[in-house]
């Protein structure tokens, strides 16, 4: 099953290193990151649970609860839990979700069987509070992902998702931003009070609206 963005999150409930889980009650109204790692036990995995584990106020700040998974049962990764915390210096502080029979994983298109048969590839989703998949990112398992990335692209969505505006290339929170092109001039002065600087007709740069 290919997810687009747009479509619903397939919704699903499993064993986790917090107890059993549902998505949907385990989201709320919040936004959602759930994101896959290959293997139990294997280093960069280790140091990206570890980042996500420091992030976590981070995460909380903007509203999005963090959720891992892999293909290895909840009882090994309870076992790994301490050399994450110990190779980070942290403590794990989000639900890491056991997947042995792939349900979850053949739901969200996780194994890809040219990359592994077997293993998750490093998949990113990220949910909104109306359960629609805003972002899809997938890594090879050989490439650490930037989780400041992640944080950067929730800042955008939750931005754009609120404004008629969009974020530039490398945008970082309180940067300028871009009016969209549906938004005509005339209802751009009342949108953005603080007027804009139009590089040209469609590139309209304005202040960010809520800082």
């Amino acid at each position: 099953m290919t997810l687009r963005l747009g479509d619903d999150a397939p919704d699903f409930t499993a064993e986790t290193t917090e107890g059993k889980i549902n998505l949907y009650e385990y989201l709320g109204d919040s936004w959602g990151v759930l994101f896959s790692h290959p293997k139990d036990f294997t280093p960069v995995c280790t140091t990206e649970l570890g980042t996500v584990a420091r992030l976590k106020p981070e995460f909380d700040r903007r509203n999005t609860k963090v959720i891992a998974i892999s293909v290895d049962p909840v009882d090994s990764h309870e076992r790994w839990i301490d050399d994450i915390e110990e190779v980070n210096g942290v403590k794990m502080n989000y639900p890491m979700i056991g997947d042995p029979d792939r349900t979850v994983a053949d739901l969200y298109d996780m194994i890809h069987p040219n990359a592994s048969d077997t293993n998750t590839v490093r998949s990113v989703f990220i949910i909104g509070p109306d359960k629609k998949i805003k972002l899809n990112i997938t890594y090879p398992a050989s490439t650490g992902r930037n989780f400041d990335e992640i944080l950067r692209v929730i800042d955008s969505l939750q931005l754009t998702a609120d404004y008629k505006v969009a974020t530039p290339a490398d945008w970082q929170d309180g940067e300028d931003v871009i009016i969209v092109p549906a938004v005509t001039d005339e209802e751009a002065k009342a949108r953005f009070p603080k007027g804009w600087n139009a590089k040209k007709p469609y590139l309209r740069v304005t202040p960010q609206p809520n800082k």
